[in-house]
């Protein structure tokens, strides 16, 4: 499966959704915002959200601070 993600083409196995690559990335369960194609994805849609080869992810870390 072929992915731009934060602009960079990836390439992974297949994985049936954001859920899947999000656990595969072993990003943590909070601090976390995923753009796919343009659009924000709620996290509690993640395992309800497909990925098909060719979709374009933008995944960032939130900081705090001031």
């Amino acid at each position: 499966m072929d992915l731009f993600i934060n602009g960079q083409p990836k390439t992974y196995p297949s994985f049936q959704n954001i859920g899947e690559l999000h656990a595969h990335l072993g990003l943590p369960n909070y601090g976390v915002a995923v753009e796919l194609n343009g659009q924000v994805i709620s996290k509690k849609l993640y395992d309800q959200t497909p990925l098909v080869s060719g979709d374009r992810l933008e995944i960032v870390g939130l900081v705090g601070g001031g």
